[in-house]
């Protein structure tokens, strides 16, 4: 039966979630049960195409994307996949209109993985547009169920939030993305001159964007504050642990949340959120 594939697919992108990323899950889990599903397969859908550029070496990572990319289009367009999460990602894209220049910028971003090591600030800007802000967006169009009023007036906030979520996880992953990958996201960024004075810069802009986003989080439909609050809350965690690290220690080890403290995250933004102080 159609209807059971289905199921086993949208199963399908909520383990890949909990896999990958026990942040999200639990942010997730705090969302209005309507809305969990499409969320589960974006992440499903982003989390495929990033492993594919990040992981997959020894393979054709360029012909891996390429035919991802045709698959989900064709996905889309076809409103079916053998392809477990393109068929639970093509149902949150039809069922919510999920704007096809959201998933064409998101893809170009993954595009320029597979030959950028170092970003001017152009590139820099594109990349995090492409890789976050438009995710945010993708998943405000679900929050916001197709409101165009509504999304246009959350739209700003939203990408703020998505480029300091990212912005974090460039400064997080320093060392993993220069020494195993090749990669250097901030603009300019030199290992041998990567000091204090450089960090505070970074921390700067990221904060500035934490401020925006937080703004748009106070605004957002009630059955989607409190999971996206619950993230908001382990980046702010995650940054201030950052900021409280060396430029040394970034580039030597990954900076986390354990994951006993993200439950104590969990369980004090569900009590703030309940007592309505965000």
């Amino acid at each position: 039966m159609k209807s059971i594939f289905d199921d086993i697919s949208q199963e399908i992108s909520q383990l890949t979630t909990k896999r990958y990323s026990t942040s999200f899950s639990l942010g997730i889990s705090l969302l209005n049960k309507s809305i969990q599903k499409p969320i589960y397969a974006i992440y499903g859908f982003v989390r495929f195409a990033d492993e594919i550029v990040d992981s997959f070496h020894g393979f054709d990572k360029e012909f891996l994307l390429a035919d991802f990319k045709t698959q989900t289009y064709r996905a889309i367009e076809e409103k079916i996949s053998l392809n477990p999460i393109l068929n639970s990602f093509q149902w949150a894209v039809n069922t919510y209109n999920i704007p096809l220049d959201l998933i064409e910028t998101f893809l170009n971003s993954m595009e320029m993985d597979l030959d950028s090591t170092d970003y001017e600030q152009i590139e820099y800007e594109t990349y995090i547009l492409g890789s976050a802000e438009v995710v945010g967006l993708m998943c405000l169009q679900v929050f916001v169920e197709g409101d165009t009023k509504e999304f246009e007036r959350l739209k700003y906030n939203a990408m703020k939030l998505g480029s300091a979520f990212q912005k974090i996880n460039f400064l997080r992953d320093l060392q993993a993305d220069y020494n195993d990958l090749g990669r250097a996201y901030f603009p300019g960024f030199d290992i041998n001159t990567f000091d204090d004075a450089t960090k505070k810069e970074i921390e700067k802009d990221i904060s500035l964007d934490f401020s925006l986003g937080y703004e748009g989080v106070k605004q957002l439909p009630k059955k989607a504050r409190l999971g996206v609050y619950l993230a908001y809350v382990y980046y702010f965690k995650l940054f201030n642990k950052i900021i409280n690290s060396s430029p040394e220690t970034l580039m030597n080890k990954r900076i986390r949340i354990p994951n006993n403290k993200k439950f104590r995250l969990l369980l004090s933004s569900y009590v703030r959120h309940n007592l309505n102080s965000l």
